[in-house]
């Protein structure tokens, strides 16, 4: 029987790539085990070949984590674009029918100023774990398909606030800031018929 347990099954990739080279390390030159089989050069050119096949799939998966960021900030711009355009055509159709069907839009029952969302509150900003990187959080809004961020370095100035990003879910990571500065940000849900008013503002010194 078997006395040598490599436990092979319960390690994970990185942990097997490890194992790998300190077994060849510990083999290498040593004289009580002269001709390893299979050889240490198989042994070695293995666990390369498993290296730069698991940092592949890690690459994929960052440019998929990426490439999935993208896709929700262009969904949130198009919804964003889409409710505005929606409110355009009901303030000339009003409840013409006939007239918001020609717009290519379906109509419902009637609506009310109630199922416009309303404003987020609870927003915090927290730092992320990269250097530039800001987290904000707040509570879902009712109604709301996406929420639209902006951000400034001076929040008493109207013109001083820019969009920041577009968020589908309550929670949004905000990248590519200056460390070492202050950053203020407010939020507003945008949904079926409108979009909210903004938020109280959450600030925080970038890391």
């Amino acid at each position: 029987m078997a006395r040598i347990r490599l436990n092979l099954r319960n390690l994970s990739v990185t942990e097997k790539i490890a194992k790998g080279r300190q077994i060849a390390t510990a083999l290498t030159n040593n004289a009580s085990f002269p001709n390893p089989h299979p050889s240490l050069t198989d042994v070695t050119a293995a666990t390369d070949e498993l290296e730069k096949a698991y940092a592949s799939v890690q690459a994929a998966k960052s440019e998929v984590s990426t490439r999935v960021v993208t896709q929700d900030n262009a969904e949130g711009k198009l919804d964003q674009l889409l409710t505005q355009l929606a409110a355009y055509v009901e303030s000339i159709a009003g409840k013409d029918d006939t007239l918001i069907t020609s717009a290519g839009m379906e109509t419902k029952g009637s609506r009310t100023a109630s199922t416009v969302p309303t404003s987020p509150q609870g927003v915090s900003a927290n730092a992320g774990e990269h250097d530039g990187e800001i987290i904000l959080a707040w509570k879902p809004v009712p109604n709301a398909r996406s929420y639209i961020i902006e951000s400034s370095l001076d929040p008493a100035t109207p013109n001083g606030w820019t969009q920041a990003g577009i968020a589908t879910s309550a929670t949004k990571s905000i990248g590519n800031l200056t460390s070492g500065k202050r950053y203020w940000f407010r939020i507003a849900a945008v949904g079926a018929v409108g979009q909210s008013g903004w938020s109280e503002h959450a600030t925080k010194v970038v890391p």
